[in-house]
């Protein structure tokens, strides 16, 4: 009865926070100009920092939300947060200065960190070899959310650059409503242990980490995809102005596009690809997919090339799934929050890092002193660290089993080391 309550909840609870997250995306370039009453170039700059600041927050919070989720259980912490994130957005309604613009995207840092939360409640309830499907199935309503959300932020970014943060900060509202009368329990209490704040740290995060078995390779692994993966959030809206000289409306479309995309991609692609090449290998083809898409990117000057480039992105589905169950097979039933908020961490790391590489290098070559325009330049930034990610990826021994329940990371038996 659990998970058959459980997984339709964080289901929900992701496709609403996709709508949230996606609804915004259209307006922030137009928001960022008009408080800080500044141009294009500029607004890009300080989008990097507005990047950095959220990445800092996430990167220190979600530690002490996985080791909050594995004390006081992920149902409290997951609320919590919800709830956090509807007065964050109601806060972006009414910002008149950049400086309250950089407080309330630190507020969606901090309780962002929640994911970890939500993937813990899967890790509880699920058998290992099954995470990465359920974990999937949390990457497609992710996507059907911003298929839906970013649609919904070009429409309502021609009546006012505010009323998606409106519409945003009531769909948070709501959705912690409803968690609060669906949303149960997946940690027992047994299987819980006492809060320490030696742990709920970066430092005591990265001392567990290295404690367990192969958890550091993969959590290096997740950084490095999280800067490449990020170049879409972080510079897409400001790619498409610069680029390709589009609207916010073609700024919508596009997003609901790649929602489209990513959606078919964790419904029709995740579960075969882990099932037939394993977790590892899966997540490689996924990465390698994306490095030629974004090298497609760096280049590309037309609407429909643009386009064309968004199906392949299906096939990048795989990756953010199968890392997280790697790193969830790696964790005993007691630490999965925590596990969880290292992998979150990992993610904020990665956030740390991208808007200074990617906003940043988009930056350079799209003012007005650059040595040649060439917007995309973040695009094959990206593709770099994919990359990188690629041969980290490939260097990491398959997972020996953990229980008797646990089989390793890479496998069906039909693929070999």
């Amino acid at each position: 009865m659990t998970a058959k309550r459980t997984i339709p909840f964080i289901v929900a609870t992701i496709f609403m926070d996709a709508v949230g997250f996606g609804i915004i995306m259209p307006v922030l370039p137009q928001l960022v100009m008009e408080v800080g009453e500044i141009d294009l170039p500029h607004a890009i700059e300080v989008g990097a920092w507005i990047g950095l600041v959220m990445a800092v927050a996430t990167f220190l919070a979600s530690p002490v939300l996985g080791n909050l989720s594995d004390h006081f259980g992920r149902r409290r912490v997951l609320l919590l947060a919800l709830g956090g994130l509807a007065v964050d957005y109601a806060l972006l309604t009414i910002v008149e200065t950049l400086p309250w613009l950089f407080v309330a995207r630190a507020l969606s840092g901090i309780f962002g960190g929640s994911y970890a939360a939500a993937q813990a409640a899967i890790a509880d309830i699920t058998k290992p070899e099954e995470r990465a499907r359920n974990f999937g199935f949390v990457g497609a309503a992710f996507g059907i959310g911003f298929v839906a959300g970013p649609a919904l932020g070009g429409f309502l970014g021609k009546i006012s650059p505010r009323s998606p943060f409106v519409a945003a900060a009531i769909l948070a509202a709501a959705n912690m409503l409803y968690g609060a009368f669906i949303f149960p329990e997946t940690l027992p209490p047994q299987r819980r242990r006492a809060f320490d704040w030696r742990r709920a740290n970066p430092l005591g995060a990265w001392k567990t980490m290295r404690a367990l078995p192969g958890m550091d390779g993969v959590a290096g692994v997740l950084v490095l995809w999280q800067i490449a993966s990020l170049v879409y959030p972080m510079t897409w809206s400001f790619y498409c102005i610069a680029q390709l000289g589009w609207t916010p409306g073609m700024i919508g479309a596009s997003l609901a596009a790649v929602g489209v995309m990513i959606a078919l991609g964790q419904v029709f692609v995740v579960g075969p690809a882990v099932a037939r090449f394993g977790e590892r290998d899966a997540a490689t083809l996924g990465i390698l997919v994306a490095v030629a898409v974004y090298i497609g990117y760096a280049f590309t000057t037309s609407t429909i090339g643009a386009f064309l480039l968004l199906i392949p992105v299906a096939l990048q589905a795989p990756v953010q799934p199968s890392l997280m169950a790697m790193m969830s097979r790696r964790a005993t039933p007691e630490t999965q929050g925590e596990v969880q908020g290292i992998s979150a961490m990992a993610m904020g790391l990665g956030q740390l890092f991208a808007p200074l590489l990617l906003t940043g290098t988009m930056a350079y070559f799209t003012a007005d002193g650059a040595p040649v325009h060439f917007p995309g330049a973040a695009f094959v930034v990206a593709a770099i660290f994919g990359l990188f990610a690629i041969l980290m990826l490939r260097r990491l021994p398959r997972a020996t089993r953990t229980s008797n329940d646990d089989a390793a990371d890479q496998m069906p038996p039909s693929v070999t080391a």
